[in-house]
């Protein structure tokens, strides 16, 4: 039988089942009293009506911790368990009745200041349990006191009202837990997915630049090769005529050796003729001062490096909802790669970046900057 009692406990208020006995859909049972203080403690905003819940809301099995939602009707709209509250009317005719009534001698305290007499009344005024003989004779005569019974029914409500709170108040914290845990994995999502979105414009623009590079240096290497192509050529030149006055000077150096003065005059002057058309060095070009000077294509980016370091995130207040713009307008460049602005409307430093690039066609063609013959 005991073990029977121990099932007829209800969870909340730790007694015996008081009837009407409410089944939750997790087919635990309370008390309709108790489970009606757990609700309330639960929805303490709801509306309420001589002091029942009138409104749905939820709460939580205190045994199992199953969430029970209730319709407009509360927790009378709850069934009741008759079968529970049977067995309880059954219980207290057959066992109850039949118990020898517990002798409280041995278990029930004595007061300290009389030893003879029990504590049998709460002294309201100091806020202890006392004895006759103190209200009598002792320290509180003076004070108000009440019978014991009421106060411990009394203190009694209010610590299983207590619990029913903090019952209550376990799970809205709980709630709360989990509503913040959802929101730090909200957040790690969301920064994932703007770290990337920032990493997939860097790459844009890092690709921009490495184009704009690989075109300019084209250019730079253009004009390299055909300035190194005229120079080359004209050494070319320079060396025929130096290898043709050399094999004059032999010529001459073995006329000059010729023992024979008609011969050596017969020699000497069409050799006078040829040094004389070798010493005439106007039919060969010469190189413009400066023309081995690059410095058409020398940049200068500090409007660049300005406005890259004033790269920053996008402040757009209105929503757009075609994320394909959205991506461009947080870059600030068009699908052509000209300059831009954010969705706020400012000027885009990036935009900016592609204004103040270098152009892919140098101010003037290479043939413009080929050296003027001197003679």
């Amino acid at each position: 039988m005991d073990s029977l009692e121990k099932q007829l406990i209800c969870p909340i208020c730790l007694e015996m089942f008081t009837k009407p006995v409410v089944i939750l859909p997790c087919q635990h049972n309370l008390c309709r009293k108790c489970a009606n203080d757990i609700f309330q403690s639960s929805n303490p905003y709801l509306p309420t009506r001589g002091g029942s819940v009138t409104s749905g809301g939820r709460f939580r099995c205190p045994s199992c911790r199953h969430e029970v939602v209730l319709d407009r009707h509360g927790v009378y709209g709850l069934q009741r368990n008759l079968l529970v509250e049977n067995i309880i009317d059954m219980y207290k005719q057959e066992y109850i009745s039949s118990r020898p009534s517990p002798e409280r001698k041995d278990d029930q305290p004595m007061c300290e200041i009389h030893e003879d007499e029990k504590i049998n009344i709460y002294c309201l005024t100091c806020s202890v349990p006392t004895c006759s003989m103190c209200k009598v004779f002792g320290s509180h005569k003076d004070c108000e006191v009440a019978p014991l019974n009421s106060i411990y029914q009394t203190q009694k409500t209010e610590l299983t009202d207590g619990i029913s709170m903090m019952v209550g108040n376990n799970d809205r914290i709980q709630g709360i837990i989990s509503q913040l845990e959802e929101t730090c994995r909200t957040i790690e999502e969301n920064g994932r997915r703007q770290k990337s979105n920032v990493c997939e414009k860097f790459d844009h623009l890092y690709a921009i630049l490495e184009d704009r590079k690989r075109e300019m240096n084209l250019k730079v290497n253009a004009e390299q090769e055909e300035k190194l192509n005229y120079i080359r050529g004209l050494i070319r030149k320079y060396g025929d005529h130096l290898e043709t006055m050399t094999k004059i000077m032999e010529t001459g150096t073995q006329t000059l050796e010729e023992p024979e003065m008609a011969v050596f005059l017969q020699s000497s002057k069409p050799l006078f003729q040829k040094i004389a058309e070798a010493s005439n060095t106007s039919h060969l070009e010469r190189v413009e001062r400066g023309y081995e000077n690059m410095d058409l294509y020398s940049v200068s980016f500090k409007k660049e490096c300005m406005a890259l370091r004033n790269i920053d995130f996008a402040r757009d207040d209105d929503d757009d909802d075609d994320e394909e713009e959205e991506d461009e307008d947080d870059v600030g460049i068009d699908v052509d790669g000209r300059a831009g602005q954010t969705a706020s409307g400012d000027a885009d430093p990036l935009g900016q970046l592609n204004e103040t690039l270098p152009p892919l066609l140098p101010p003037q063609t290479l043939n413009a900057r080929t050296p003027a013959t001197s003679s």
